[in-house]
Formats: C-alpha cells, sequence, structure tokens
C-alpha cells in the first residue's frame, strides 16, 4: 500500500470539511461532518475500484448513492422545501471525493473552491436581493 493513498483520502476528508463548515456557520442539516465523511467516501470507492480493476460504473453509482443520502435531507415544510442545497452539496462533495481518487488534485481544489463561490456568494445574493423578491 502506498502512502500517497493516505495523503489522498485526507485531503479528500480535508476538502470535504471546508464545505461541510460552511454548511454548519449557515446552521445547515448536514455539516462539517456529513461533507468530510462524503468525500472521504466516494475518495476511498475510488481508490479500491482502481485497485480492483477499474469499475466502468463507478461514477453512476457513486451518484446514484449520494442521492438516497440527498433525498434524507430534503423536506416539505409549510414555508416550502428545504435542503435542497445541502442535497446538491453533498452530491457535488462526492464528486469531490472522486476527483481526489483518481489524482486529479487541480480540479478537486477548483471544484471545491467553485462549490465554497457557490455556497457563500450566490447564498448572499439569494438573502440579500432575491428574498424581497418573493
Amino acid at each position: 500500500m502506498e502512502f500517497d493513498i493516505f495523503g489522498q483520502l485526507f485531503l479528500a476528508a480535508i476538502l470535504g470539511s471546508i464545505l461541510g463548515l460552511e454548511r454548519e456557520i449557515k446552521r445547515k442539516e448536514a455539516g462539517l461532518q456529513t461533507y468530510s465523511l462524503v468525500c472521504l467516501g466516494t475518495c476511498l470507492f475510488t481508490l479500491l475500484a482502481q485497485s480492483l480493476a477499474s469499475t466502468p460504473g463507478l461514477i453512476q453509482a457513486v451518484a446514484i448513492g449520494i442521492g438516497f443520502i440527498g433525498a434524507g435531507v430534503i423536506f416539505r415544510q409549510p414555508s416550502g422545501i428545504v435542503g435542497l442545497t445541502t442535497a446538491a452539496g453533498l452530491w457535488v462533495c462526492a464528486a469531490i471525493g472522486v476527483t481526489v481518487g483518481i489524482k486529479n488534485y487541480p480540479l478537486a481544489f477548483f471544484a471545491t473552491f467553485l462549490a465554497l463561490l457557490i455556497f457563500s456568494l450566490f447564498g448572499f445574493l439569494e438573502s440579500k436581493y432575491l428574498e424581497k423578491i418573493k
């Protein structure tokens, strides 16, 4: 077993936690632990698939599997549907985990940056301007 695999797992957990921290600050259903675990888990599945002769359906399986977790955080309330952004964030976090698993670190960092930008900037714009329209 190579030591860089441990680095990949660590990096996936860190990148997932960065996204989870932002969600935690906003007091969302899924936060630091959930995002870290999703990113770590998808990286681990990717590493396992590569070591067991690359499974063609890996990415589809991860996308479908994470959909079940995402569905669990979506709720209908009298005020509307909540949890959609959290579910979408978990889905992106899973993709980042796969990206770390295949060692495409620049893409993983850039995707994490974009996801944070979407959470932060778009979240600010929604609360500042779009909430007034509704």
